[in-house]
């Protein structure tokens, strides 16, 4: 069972973003194996803590954590914590050597926890993914054409020749980093801690590089990818592909894919929250008389009854005939706005005919009824 995010961090639920961001700095420290040797669960705190982090500092997953709970972060993507190696999600967050002070005074450093520093991380990429309104509603899997870099295919990713690999580096001598040590006189020690200006701090160096790459284990390349938009996204939201961006050097993790979306605009269809809208004319002789007119909806035609007399901005819903939650909670409704159109042009005859109902009509047939733009605007507002 997940505890509560707001719980994992410590802070309450009207934290600010910079309080989320510095109590999760605080448990990071408080979990990384170097400064707790021997306890076991520290990796599984810190990735407890990550996963909070990432949502409670993100305004869109944390709105709809805050509605929702852990329902609301279906069809979100969020990083697979469980399947990411500790070393690689701490660079992620934080990037080697920002607590070189803290891992030092526990006695080691980046490079003597896990053996030099993680191989650079890959770029995130951003593409835009343009959808029509029902691919929107239902959901739709789409390919979109990536230029990253990817790895090289001929030395698999690690930067070295054919026949070669990697070595550990000479000066650091696999550590990644480098120590010099300064005499204080009577007073101690000075102790200088710094990355290995060899090996950059990965512990390891390529002396023979590969030619395809030129050492760096990644070519640039067109990939197509597919991206399965969940039913139910909006105009303006983004979708994270985790590890579909560009490749990390030397076989670095990968970046993130960003899927920007633009749900093109319909002809007869408004979206509005979870509900769709649909301007219905009809002409004033169908609406004294009352009819029956049929709505080509996304889910297939559908019959619309008007009682006689109905009058413009009058409001047919039908429910769960709109967009499906994002958060999973069913569906919302289809309103159909009546809107009652006027002739322009008349004929002789018709104007005649026209005076002859007008003189017969009593006042008292009309009723007062708020107007048609009020009626909208209470649409809205439901």
């Amino acid at each position: 069972m997940k505890r509560d995010y707001y719980d994992v961090l410590g802070v309450p639920r009207d934290a600010g973003q910079q309080e989320v961001k510095k109590a999760f700095r605080k448990l990071a420290r408080e979990c990384h194996p170097d400064v707790n040797p021997g306890d076991a669960d520290c990796e599984a705190r810190f990735k407890e803590a990550a996963e909070a982090y990432e949502v409670l500092s993100d305004a869109d997953s944390r709105a709809a954590y805050d509605r929702y709970g852990f329902d609301g972060l279906k069809g979100r993507p969020l990083t697979d914590f469980e399947h990411v190696g500790f070393g690689d999600l701490f660079n992620v967050f934080f990037g080697s050597g920002m607590f070189d002070s803290v891992l030092r005074d526990a006695g080691g450093g980046w490079g003597a926890a896990a053996g030099g520093a993680p191989p650079p991380r890959g770029d995130d990429v951003e593409v835009a993914l343009h959808l029509s309104l029902a691919e929107s509603v239902f959901g739709a899997a789409r390919e979109v054409e990536v230029v990253t870099d990817v790895a090289c295919a001929d030395c698999g990713g690690s930067g070295a020749a054919a026949g070669t690999g990697r070595e550990t580096c000479p000066q650091c001598h696999g550590s990644g980093r480098m120590r010099e040590v300064s005499s204080l006189g009577g007073f101690g020690q000075f102790v200088r801690t710094s990355t290995c200006n060899v090996c950059r701090g990965r512990g390891s160096i390529v002396r023979e590089p590969c030619e395809s790459c030129r050492g760096t284990g990644r070519v640039r390349a067109t990939r197509t990818v597919t991206v399965e938009v969940p039913a139910g996204i909006a105009d303006g939201q983004r979708l994270r592909l985790t590890g579909e961006g560009g490749a990390g050097a030397q076989g670095g993790r990968p970046g993130d894919l960003y899927v920007g979306i633009t749900v093109e605009p319909h002809e007869h269809f408004v979206r509005d929250g979870d509900d769709l809208l649909y301007r219905l004319d009809v002409t004033m002789v169908d609406a004294a008389l009352g009819t029956t007119a049929e709505v080509e909806t996304l889910d297939g035609d559908l019959e619309v009854r008007l009682a006689p007399g109905t009058q413009s901005g009058t409001v047919k819903v039908f429910k769960n005939r709109g967009v499906p939650s994002l958060q999973g909670y069913g569906r919302g409704d289809l309103k159909v706005v009546v809107n009652v159109v006027v002739p322009k042009r008349l004929t002789a005859e018709q104007r005649e005919l026209l005076d002859q109902f007008a003189a017969a009509t009593p006042a008292e047939a009309y009723e007062a009824d708020p107007g048609f733009l009020e009626k909208v605007r209470a649409v809205f507002r439901r």
